[in-house]
């Protein structure tokens, strides 16, 4: 029997505010940034002290491990970064060196743009010779995800209501992306429509994120109203898609919300785009707003959150197994 494993594949995080500049070579690619954009994302990372993606996706891949070694499968679980070490070329020759013979490769990004995570499922084919994979395109609506953004927004809805005496209004976001890279140029079809991807059919990003949305905001009774934005827009020309999450902030200050919970269901984890841009920044412009803006906990080393993953493994692996038909 073939030697089998698994491979979780996630963004990737500097240790150092020193090695953001090579770290943003790697995001975009060796394209030259200005001065200035480096230095403002070295102020916020310093402002954070560091981000933790990389020690808690480690974490998750143990958890999605002992997971999986609970319900007889025991293999194990790698983990790999697209723009920082441990960096997937890296990992998966190792997998290689470590004889496994097929992996079932988790992105931990649920929500599929084909620009995003085809950069990952690209980056794995590259160096998989005679390794074979099961790429997993996305898992947005998995019922396990669902319930563990659901887990973390009841505790602190059940909080935020102890304090204050009344429902809670819900906020979600997940990360906006290039306009262009969900919608066709203006040569290839009607401006406003998902880009068709040759074999592929349309981009399922906008839409998957807002599902998860709808999921989470359905197994949790008592939310009054919610809202759904796109955040972290990025400084490459063009436009990004939206609503970002601060002309959304300016529309439930208008509603005469004072209280608002924000949760991200695009992000498993800790990182600068939480600790940063919702902690500080729009944490900031709400409250300029008049209104009170909090979060619950992040996923991070949720069990709930591991379950999901290895149940994705799972039928991974199972695929994997299954008679190739000729």
């Amino acid at each position: 029997m073939a030697k089998q494993a698994v491979l979780l594949l996630a963004h990737g995080t500097p240790e150092t505010v020193e090695q953001i500049p090579e770290y943003l070579r790697n995001v975009v690619s060796g394209r030259p940034l200005p001065q200035q954009l480096i230095e403002e994302i070295q102020h916020r990372y310093s402002l954070i002290g560091r981000s933790p993606l990389t020690e808690i996706t480690i974490e998750q891949a143990r958890l999605v491990e002992q997971e999986l070694a609970f319900g007889g499968l025991r293999v194990k679980v790698y983990v790999g970064m697209r723009n920082w070490r441990p960096y997937i070329p890296d990992v998966v020759r190792r997998m290689r060196d470590d004889g496994v013979e097929e992996a079932a490769v988790i992105c931990l990004a649920p929500q599929n743009s084909r620009t995003s995570v085809g950069l990952y499922r690209r980056a794995v084919q590259a160096e998989a010779g005679s390794l074979r994979i099961d790429f997993t395109e996305g898992w947005a609506q998995h019922p396990l995800l669902a319930d563990a953004f659901a887990e973390r927004l009841r505790a602190a809805m059940a909080k935020l209501e102890a304090e204050t005496g009344e429902p809670v209004p819900v906020l979600f976001t997940a990360h906006s992306v290039p306009l262009r890279t969900v919608e066709p140029a203006a040569n290839d079809g009607a401006a406003g429509q998902p880009r068709l991807w040759p074999g592929q059919g349309a981009d399922p990003y906008a839409v998957e994120a807002r599902h998860t949305a709808e999921l989470v905001a359905g197994r949790v009774s008592g939310i009054p109203r919610w809202w759904f934005a796109f955040q972290s827009q990025g400084a490459s020309g063009g436009p990004w898609i939206g609503p970002s999450v601060e002309e959304t902030l300016d529309e439930i200050a208008a509603a005469g919300v004072k209280t608002l919970l924000l949760q991200p269901i695009g992000f498993l984890c800790d990182h600068v785009e939480i600790l940063f841009d919702v902690d500080i920044l729009f944490r900031e412009y709400a409250s300029k707003l008049g209104v009170r803006l909090e979060r619950p906990e992040s996923l991070n080393n949720s069990l709930t959150l591991a379950k999901a993953v290895a149940d994705l493994a799972r039928k991974g692996i199972a695929r994997l197994d299954a008679p190739v038909i000729t």
